[in-house]
């Protein structure tokens, strides 16, 4: 996959993008991140990206110009998306649809934002990742590049470790211990050394309902509410399980 990431901070960009599972995903040649300089086609001796805007207000919004002639200049993989407060809200279920492409762009705002035409005529696609503010788009963009990169076959060790985490199957996952078995008076649940790998399936679904029903109910929701086969498991654990109204 190839995904090119337009910047006025390529190092930044640049230099996540080489390391840990990012950098391994290049090196076995699944997974390419162009970082790509904004400033690269700007005319003048300070390189400039932004002006103010017309009609006053606080601020600087990055021009036209520049950003047109540095997408031009390398016609980086489509759809181009732009990060931006008002995009859809990036979740896994966009990544599984990044991630089933042979690429896609990221064109990252800065200041105030960019200027209209740069949305309306030059990108394909606008994502947030989240009600939030930050400086630019450069860690959303690093935030959408990991979370789709994770999902490429045979950037995880393990393949199933991208089925089984939070949110991939609609739930929070469910809870991890490793060694050492007893700590500090605290131990490991017992079904998770009996070797019962049923067993231990059945509780880590289980576990996994109860986790999403308390801290993210809304989720349960989404997806419907409960099963009755989910009930059914909550109860053969000893877990609440909540009325109708609560789901």
């Amino acid at each position: 996959m190839r995904i090119d990431v337009f910047t006025i901070f390529p190092e930044m960009v640049g230099d996540y993008a080489g390391r840990s599972i990012l950098g391994r995903a290049s090196d076995a040649g699944l997974l390419e991140v162009n970082a790509r300089d904004l400033r690269a086609a700007a005319t003048d001796t300070h390189r400039t990206v932004d002006d103010s805007p017309f009609g006053g207000g606080a601020g600087m919004v990055l021009m036209p110009e520049p950003v047109f002639e540095a997408v031009e200049a390398v016609e980086p993989p489509r759809p181009l998306i732009l990060l931006d407060p008002s995009g859809r809200r990036f979740d896994q279920g966009v990544a599984e649809e990044l991630a089933s492409r042979d690429g896609f762009s990221l064109l990252c705002g800065r200041y105030e934002g960019v200027d209209e035409r740069i949305r309306s005529e030059l990108c394909d696609d606008e994502l947030s990742i989240g009600d939030l503010v930050l400086a630019g788009g450069e860690l959303a963009a690093l935030v959408v590049v990991e979370t789709v990169a994770r999902l490429l076959p045979g950037v995880l060790g393990n393949e199933a470790s991208a089925a089984e985490e939070s949110f991939s199957s609609g739930l929070l996952e469910y809870p991890q211990y490793t060694r050492p078995a007893d700590f500090r008076g605290s131990g490991v649940p017992e079904v998770l050394r009996s070797g019962d790998h049923g067993r231990i399936d059945r509780w880590r679904r289980a576990m996994a309902i109860h986790r999403t029903l308390e801290r993210r109910p809304d989720m349960i929701r989404r997806r419907g509410g409960l099963t009755g086969e989910e009930r059914s498991l909550l109860e053969s654990h000893g877990l609440p399980t909540p009325t109708t109204d609560d789901t």
